[in-house]
């Protein structure tokens, strides 16, 4: 498998609007990739283990971590990725001045009003929201917590410019944050009458008489239980038509608490006179079941109904193996890890946490095929760049300068297809759903050189910069984890370890080691950075290590390897 020919070569169509590289997927595989199943894992925990465990987990981990994880071992590790969670974080603030009278720079606006006068706070507190959000993955913990709240915004995609109020938005997240790990079930029967979700796909609009069919429709085929083939007219082996209109009448009757002007958290409330309360009739497909009139636990019996099939099981199995594994499900994965996977599910009453759980310690993760074989998404870039090189991040008392960053950092994503709270359809990033593309989509010739700018920026003399307050990386601070930093083939070889996915060659590590030391023997590397440790303060010395250190980060970050997870 070369993992990096599809970044590696060049495209049909550079520059184009829509190119498409010559190295892109026609088709997927027909034969079995791996052959290992959900087994636990029981060969060696190591650097490399560790590495792929945490860097599928996280948003890229840090030397740190990654040693830790080696020294406590997979259990343990696994045991801190899962941990539930203890709080929830601090809400988003305003960073910056508007007229809002209930809420100032630094306050939080999540119960107050979103229109107040002539001037609507809508934009402010969107900014406020998305930028809050990335900072949240970017100032992670070992936890997976956070790349579960992205996977869980994929599968519900909400675009924020459809839903209006931002605080409605906040309590989808909070939604997702709580149950990121807990029940499926549980947690699509909140999302079914959240805010955002009302707003979204039109619950709100959804009555007696007059039916709309849109969240039904997505609840169906995208948040639990997939179309299937299309077997007939309307016949979509998972569900119909029908099941549908039958679906849609049981969620009448459902609105959001605030609005606009009204004061106060958001929720969700059940008007009785919206409600149609004739007995629904669903198909074949789900047993000929009738839920009759339940007021306001209606929902409830709808969502049980769609769980009680076990395909809904190995529909999200298959987006939880694709978010944290790969793409293909080929017909020895259908049987070895996503049947099993989808046992654990019904037998934990969709609790995430066993799931996941049994594939993240099992052989078919660690499979060697399985190391390397994701191209990172943007978030994942971005921030592993930052973690990686173990950045300074803004001090948390910064309010301004750190939501100003994590702005900076949203934009560069968003420009390459991955915003925050904007997935551009309902059915989430197309690198998640995409035949036979997949994670291919997110490079190109026009998205390639904008990741490589991000690299530029962060190694140039100032970084990102707001005042005298920068982020930037900094070589020195970087190779301070490296265990004999001063003999060049060891630099090479860890901070290859660290960067990358799999282990490089011997012949590539000499590549990479001529641009420290172009030409020259390793004791010139060695007798310069003794030069600089034995007199950090001369700035003569200090330079020359920096220069070179730089150039040599600098081509490492730029190889196609780093885009690989």
């Amino acid at each position: 498998m070369d993992r990096r020919a599809f970044i590696a070569k060049a495209f049909d169509k550079p520059g184009a609007a829509d190119p498409t590289p010559t190295y892109e997927n026609k088709e997927l595989p027909a034969v079995a990739r791996v052959n290992a199943g959900l087994e636990p894992y029981a060969e060696s925990w190591e650097w490399e283990e560790a590495s792929h465990l945490l860097n599928r987990a996280l948003f890229g981990a840090k030397r740190a971590e990654i040693e830790k994880a080696v020294n406590d071992g997979l259990s343990a590790t696994l045991d801190l990725l899962l941990a539930d969670l203890v709080a929830l974080p601090e809400p988003p603030v305003y960073y910056q001045y508007t007229q809002d009278p209930n809420a100032g720079v630094g306050e939080s606006w999540v119960t107050h009003p979103q229109v107040v006068g002539t001037e609507n706070f809508g934009f402010f507190r969107k900014r406020s929201l998305k930028n809050w959000g990335v900072g949240q993955m970017v100032n992670q913990e070992t936890s997976i917590r956070e790349k579960m709240v992205l996977f869980w915004h994929n599968h519900f995609g909400v675009a924020a410019a459809v839903v209006g109020d931002a605080r409605f938005l906040y309590q989808l997240n909070q939604l997702l944050r709580e149950g990121a790990l807990g029940s499926i079930k549980e947690l699509v029967k909140e999302v079914s009458v959240s805010s955002a979700m009302l707003v979204f796909l039109n619950g709100n609009q959804n009555r007696e008489g007059k039916p709309n069919e849109n969240f039904a429709r997505e609840l169906f085929e995208l948040f639990t239980i997939g179309k299937g083939p299309q077997i007939g007219e309307g016949n979509y082996t998972n569900y119909t038509e029908e099941d549908i209109r039958e679906a849609a009448r049981v969620l009448t009757g459902w609105a959001p608490t605030v609005y606009g002007k009204v004061e106060g958290e958001p929720g969700s409330q059940f008007i009785t006179n919206w409600h149609d309360k004739t007995d629904k009739q669903f198909s074949a497909a789900f047993d000929n079941l009738i839920i009759s009139d339940q007021e306001g636990e209606e929902y409830k019996a709808l969502v049980d109904m769609i769980f009680s099939k076990r395909e809904t099981a190995r529909y999200l199995s298959r987006k939880l193996y694709r978010w944290f594994v790969y793409y293909v499900i080929d017909e020895a994965t259908e049987q070895h890890v996503i049947e099993p996977m989808a046992q654990l599910l019904i037998e934990n009453d969709f609790s995430v946490k066993p799931a996941l759980r049994a594939l993240l310690s099992s052989g078919h993760f660690f499979d060697s095929e399985n190391r390397g074989c994701m191209i990172k998404s943007p978030f994942d870039f971005h921030i592993s760049l930052l973690r990686k090189t173990n950045v300074v991040l803004p001090d948390p008392s910064n309010t301004y300068f750190g939501y100003k960053f994590w702005h900076y950092l949203r934009n560069l994503s968003s420009t390459i297809d991955q915003d925050f709270l904007d997935t551009p359809t309902v059915a989430g990033w197309p690198a998640y759903y995409q035949k036979p593309v997949y994670y291919q989509s997110w490079i190109s010739s026009a998205t390639l050189p904008q990741r490589q700018t991000a690299i530029d920026k962060f190694m140039s003399k100032n970084g990102y910069k707001v005042g005298e307050d920068k982020v930037k990386i900094d070589s020195l601070v970087l190779i301070e984890g490296i265990s004999d930093p001063s003999d060049p083939n060891v630099l090479v070889k860890e901070l290859a370890e660290l960067l990358f996915p799999l282990p490089l060659s011997q012949e590539f590590r000499d590549e990479i080691k001529d641009i420290l030391i172009p030409g020259l023997p390793d004791f010139e590397w060695t007798e310069e950075y003794i030069l600089y440790i034995t007199d950090p303060s001369n700035e003569g010395y200090k330079q020359a290590v920096i220069t070179k250190l730089d150039a040599l980060l600098k081509s490492m970050l730029s190889l196609a390897e780093f885009q690989l997870s």
